[in-house]
This record gives C-alpha cells, sequence and structure tokens, in this order.
C-alpha cells in the first residue's frame, strides 16, 4: 500500500466512463486468511471486502478505455520480473501520519519496489499517491488507538514467508468490493 492509500469501501463514485482499479500482490493461504482475520479483529471493517495482500497501486481512478492499454503495460511488467520470496515478520505502524498498523515486509522489499515502479510506468495510471511507497500488509486502519495498539502487539511476533508469482488488477465495483478483474505471472528468466 503506498502510504495511507487504502482499499477503502467508501469512495465516492467515478465519473462516467471512469473506474477506479488497484494492484496488488495476494498472501496465499494459510497467512492470507490469517492476515485478514486480524484485520476483521481489530475492527476494521475494510477487511470484509478485501483480503490481505501487498500493494503495488493503491486505488487510482482511470479512464475505463484505457484498461486495455493498462493490461498489455501491466502483462509486459510481469513478462519482465521473476519470482522471489516475500518474508514478513513484525508489525508496523505510520502513526501519527497516518492512523495504520501493519505487518511489515521484511525481505523482498525491493522486488515490491521495482514492481510498484514499473507498474507507475503506464501512461494511463496517475496514482494520488501522497506518501513515498512502502510495502506491507495493513491489519488496521483508522479504528480506534486501543485497537491500533492492540492488533500492533498482538501480531508483533508474526512471521510467514511465501513466494510471490504474480499480481492482481482489481476494479472497484459498487458495495466496496475489489473484484479481480486479471492476474499477471511473473516470467522473466534473468
Amino acid at each position: 500500500m503506498t502510504g495511507s492509500a487504502s482499499w477503502l469501501p467508501a469512495r465516492p463514485p467515478t465519473e462516467v466512463g471512469r473506474t477506479t482499479i488497484g494492484v496488488a500482490i495476494d498472501i496465499p493461504e494459510p497467512w492470507g486468511g490469517e492476515l485478514t482475520a486480524a484485520r476483521l479483529a481489530a475492527g476494521d471493517p475494510v477487511a470484509q471486502y478485501v483480503p490481505a495482500h501487498v500493494t503495488l497501486l493503491g486505488p487510482t481512478e482511470v479512464d475505463a478505455a484505457a484498461l486495455p492499454a493498462i493490461d498489455r503495460h501491466l502483462a509486459a511488467v510481469a513478462g519482465a520480473h521473476r519470482r522471489f520470496t516475500v518474508r514478513l515478520r513484525g508489525t508496523g505502524t505510520f502513526r501519527p501520519i497516518t492512523q495504520v498498523v501493519f505487518v511489515a515486509v521484511a525481505a523482498g522489499i525491493s522486488e515490491c519496489e521495482q514492481l510498484h515502479s514499473a507498474v507507475l510506468a503506464a501512461d494511463a495510471i496517475v496514482p494520488a499517491a501522497k506518501f513515498p511507497y512502502h510495502p506491507h500488509v495493513t491489519i488496521a486502519q483508522n479504528v480506534p488507538a486501543a485497537q491500533l495498539d492492540a492488533a500492533f502487539a498482538d501480531l508483533a511476533g508474526y512471521e510467514a514467508a511465501f513466494a510471490v508469482g504474480g499480481f492482481t488488477l482489481f476494479e472497484h465495483e459498487d458495495g466496496g468490493r475489489w473484484r479481480p478483474h486479471a492476474e499477471y505471472r511473473l516470467t522473466a528468466d534473468h
């Protein structure tokens, strides 16, 4: 996720001919379910709409007619990058800047940063990011301080490692859900 950008279900409707997209690395099971459950336990309502993930592009409004070009661009990005391992370890926070607690990405950071930069290279994507990119898995956002503190403490010893074989383009639906639009496999040999 980029800074405090989030997968918020309460976004204003987009203009006619526009859509809101996001690009993320899905967290595989069993860790994805564990982290989504932790986010639900923290009282974060977004967990019911969006499973655990590492954001490469936060919610971004684009011209709907640009989706085919974005699809081609993301396919090229995936073809130029190889699989890698992400290791998650412990918790972190963006407080006091934003009310976010997350599980930290301890390994795979540079690969996430490279993918993020490559995704942003699409002409049709103009992100509204306010903060520098920092790969992580959000486990509590915009909930009372006591719930942020509890989430931070509960997952302080959390560890997981998994292979990243690709990423997903999501499109915002009415009702706040993020619908997978396309999946891209990392296939570079280098």
